[in-house]
């Protein structure tokens, strides 16, 4: 299937609409189709005050969109037999033995019992029983009171892991799905066994071999003029997954780019501290999508990419927050996998891989289309705006 270039050219008027919304203060959309591109446009400003223009070379968080990188480099050592998937996390991070869960119906932090310590697998798939400050819950509301986000200025990835590891998890290992610091914690796994830090090894077998020049955990040097804005709607955190109201025209900025702790971030996030270029991410995309590039076999890559659940993730249990629908959608190891559009409810292929960031920030994959699509925006939460799904259908619209 092709594309109709005037169809395309819809988006760039959807964009500018949420600009001139104040819902962004800026954005870009990149798509290829085989591996050529076939649209890109960007609209508004990388930052109001200054009025600098969301250029193509602009700078932003992409937050858990990092997610799907380090479940790559975890399948690297997969790769390698350096431990098998269904290891415990214990014998990387011994903080992690003798781990107790929440009871059922449990109604504080203090009535647990014993479990299971949870495997790789669950913490690649998000059914570890660990979780996010953000989500409803007992454990959530732990992790919010003691502040355990792996934020860019809160330590070391080393001590905030073992932090985890104190909380009770919020079911047992492998019952139900919940949106949670798993990968985070993966990122320290990779440490320990590669003995590299998170950053030196994406460097060394990801980011450096895929020429992703502009992506790294702190703002590459040179970079800091091109570094966006982070703006919300909302008048509290930035952190809150409420949805912003249709009609606020606020967009207040939470992180500028000369004081961002980006600009030397001491924690290294494998769940959400990278910032990069659309361009960097294509890249990454295009790998996914293509076979690997070497870094990895088309049969890992294809495992990473079926539907690691029972079913979908509605199925899994009580709603957490995440970055795509939930119904009709499965995960599988760094993204969701579409296995029924009609269910999504927005126009897709089956297999369709994705994830987005907390800033708004989305790609996906179609391998049936051999589609790439990233979009970038600065606007945190993710779930403010339906601009995902809007996205999606503008891009199959133009399909002829």
């Amino acid at each position: 299937m092709a594309f109709d270039t005037n169809k395309l050219g819809r988006i760039g008027d959807w964009m500018q609409t949420y600009v001139d919304r104040k819902r962004f203060a800026g954005c870009s959309v990149l798509v290829a189709q085989g591996g050529q591109e076939v649209y890109f446009d960007a609209k508004g400003t990388r930052d109001i005050e200054t009025g600098q223009p969301f250029t193509r070379d602009t700078i932003a968080r992409i937050y858990s969109m990092t997610k799907p990188v380090t479940s790559v480099a975890i399948m690297m050592l997969a790769e390698r037999g350096l431990f098998h998937l269904d290891a415990p996390v214990s014998d990387f991070i011994p903080a992690f033995a003798s781990m107790r869960c929440l009871i059922v119906g449990a109604t504080g932090p203090d009535q647990t019992e014993p479990c299971q310590t949870p495997t790789l697998h669950q913490l690649l798939t998000h059914t570890s029983g660990l979780s996010y400050p953000f989500n409803p819950g007992i454990t959530a509301k732990a992790m919010d009171e003691a502040d355990i986000l792996f934020r860019a200025d809160q330590g070391s990835l080393a001590e905030m892991t073992d932090r985890v590891a104190a909380l009770p998890l919020a079911f047992h290992p492998g019952t139900r799905w919940e949106y949670s610091v798993g990968i985070d914690v993966l990122g320290r796994v990779i440490e320990v066994v590669s003995g590299k830090s998170l950053e030196a090894f994406l460097v060394d077998e990801i980011l450096g071999p895929l020429g992703m020049d502009e992506t790294r955990f702190s703002v590459p040097t040179g970079g800091q003029d091109r570094f966006a804005s982070l703006y919300t709607p909302l008048a509290g955190s930035a952190y809150g997954m409420n949805a912003a109201k249709p009609d606020t025209p606020v967009l207040r900025c939470v992180d500028k780019p000369e004081n961002s702790p980006f600009l030397n971030a001491e924690m290294h996030s494998g769940g959400g501290g990278l910032v990069g270029t659309i361009d960097d991410y294509l890249k990454f995309t295009e790998m996914l999508r293509t076979g690997g590039a070497g870094l990895l076999s088309p049969k890992t890559l294809d495992f990473m990419m079926r539907n690691h659940l029972p079913g979908d993730i509605a199925s899994m249990g009580p709603a957490s927050f995440a970055e795509q629908p939930m119904e009709g959608m499965g995960f599988g190891l760094g993204g969701a996998v579409v296995l029924n559009p009609g269910r999504v409810r927005v126009p897709s292929s089956q297999g369709d891989f994705s994830w987005g960031g907390m800033a708004s920030t989305f790609f996906w994959i179609d391998p049936v289309l051999d589609l790439s699509v990233v979009f970038f925006t600065q606007l945190a939460p993710s779930s403010s705006y339906p601009a995902r799904p809007q996205l999606k259908a503008l891009i199959h619209g133009a399909m002829t």
